[in-house]
């Protein structure tokens, strides 16, 4: 009901001047109240941000430190790929100079001339005994050999096992430049039947050892070359194959490198092989071996099958040819196997210098592990405060809710009617209701309502 202005008494307007300076007083309590809860929330948010930073730095170090180790252990694996040495990095090197097991180029040819009437033996007889007629064959020109001469390893188990998992008949198979080549080894007769005057049959027919049976023979030209990069300064012309990781950017324990980075290949047969420049790694041994993984033991090879796309071997004898197939059992040994290098016999200074860089590269590795491991500590214990700051931020946030139920809920929410008189002394009725909600939309259109970045709190302007 409108009051009449005229009608108030002293009296009445002396407890009306009380009630609104009681007010005041109630009001100026609720906006001290409020800010201190705004101020407290900003203190507790900046605490979680920088912490939130901190973690972020510790995270980003360790990512950083990750790559710089993994590089370290690339350059070490392919470095001892370079030495010819596959033995774990933890357990002692031994050396055997004499390798007594591992064939040297005579014994190879040797073992090919065995086999009589092989075309790996027809024209390993060729080369060994009658190089004067071989000279006049136009079609051995582009003839590089059999596989067996083409390669060399100086690790007995691993020249056993490669040779094994190539079996004989690709260790004994003719690699040849071109496919002109190919079609001079064996010819046909108009039946489609083979000439055996002609090609490697006739050879082998002049020279008393004719040809018996089937062989393979592997054409260059017509073999897809690997397409990547190559280690960088390596002579050998390594290829930059993609090591297997785990999930924390490690090799699976146990990984020694790539079957196909282990063969060394004459300096001869490093360029220029093929017409369009190609070498024997990139196009015959890459096609013969692709991503071969090769392990220390069986157990890890094992223990890493989920990054084993291509097969692998151990050393200590295990064969995976392909994904799900493992050769088992008693194998027949292959007695043809590929040749040992002469770095095994004689150790040169550029030998020496390299074992001298791994031996750094290791301690280097040694030290980032363990800036890694303080890395990881001190990004636990920033995670730990974290976590405890964001529940006492919590906790605030149900006190300063619960504060603000109880006792801001009169001071924010109320019907005011403000009466008043005019300097002139006319009479009229003045009737002003103001209704403040913690509605943000209907807040924000009330004149003197500020509203924080918290839509729980409204604070009230005097």
């Amino acid at each position: 009901m409108p009051v009449a202005v005229d009608s108030i008494t002293p009296m009445q307007a002396s407890q009306n001047e009380a009630s609104l300076d009681s007010r005041d007083e109630s009001q100026n309590a609720g906006f001290s109240q409020a800010k201190s809860i705004i101020e407290s929330s900003e203190k507790h948010q900046e605490d979680l941000r920088m912490l939130g930073m901190k973690i972020k730095q510790h995270e980003d170090s360790i990512k950083l430190l990750k790559i710089q180790k993994n590089k370290l252990h690339n350059s070490i694996l392919d470095m001892q790929v370079m030495l010819g040495k596959y033995h774990s990095s933890n357990a002692p090197e031994i050396e055997n100079k004499d390798h007594p097991n591992l064939q040297s180029e005579e014994e190879t040819t040797e073992q090919l001339l065995l086999r009589e009437k092989s075309a790996a033996g027809i024209l390993s007889e060729l080369k060994t005994h009658h190089d004067t007629q071989a000279s006049h064959l136009t079609f051995t020109k582009d003839i590089l050999g059999a596989v067996a001469t083409l390669g060399k390893v100086d690790e007995e188990n691993l020249s056993r096992l490669l040779s094994e998992y190539l079996g004989l008949p690709t260790m004994l198979a003719i690699v040849c430049k071109t496919y002109e080549c190919i079609k001079a080894l064996e010819t046909y007769n108009h039946d489609g039947c083979i000439d055996k005057t002609s090609g490697l049959h006739g050879l082998g027919a002049s020279i008393g050892r004719p040809l018996d049976g089937g062989f393979l023979v592997i054409c260059l030209e017509s073999l897809r070359p690997y397409a990547g990069n190559f280690i960088a300064g390596d002579p050998q012309r390594r290829l930059d194959l993609l090591k297997p990781r785990l999930p924390n950017g490690d090799c699976p324990p146990g990984f020694l490198g790539f079957a196909v980075n282990m063969i060394h290949v004459d300096s001869l047969n490093l360029f220029h092989v093929t017409a369009t420049g190609y070498g024997l790694r990139e196009t015959l041994f890459y096609n013969l071996f692709s991503h071969l993984q090769v392990y220390r033991t069986r157990a890890e090879m094992v223990l890493a099958l989920p990054f084993i796309s291509e097969g692998a071997v151990s050393l200590d004898g295990g064969i995976i040819r392909s994904p799900g197939v493992f050769s088992l059992g008693s194998r027949e040994e292959v007695d043809v196997r590929f040749q040992k290098t002469s770095a095994t016999l004689k150790m040169s200074q550029n030998h020496i210098e390299t074992e001298k860089q791994i031996k750094e590269m290791r301690c280097e590795k040694e030290k980032l592990e363990d800036d890694i491991k303080r890395e990881h500590a001190l990004l636990n214990n920033t995670k730990s405060s974290f976590e405890r700051k964001k529940q006492d931020f919590l906790k605030f946030l149900a006190l300063s809710s619960s504060y603000a139920t109880q006792h801001m809920s009169n001071f924010l929410i109320h019907n005011i009617t403000f009466v008043a008189a005019s300097s002139s002394g006319s009479k009229r009725w003045v009737e002003s209701e103001i209704m403040i909600r913690t509605e943000p939309n209907l807040a924000s259109r009330l004149a003197g309502v500020k509203k924080p970045s918290d839509p729980k709190f409204l604070v009230l302007t005097p």
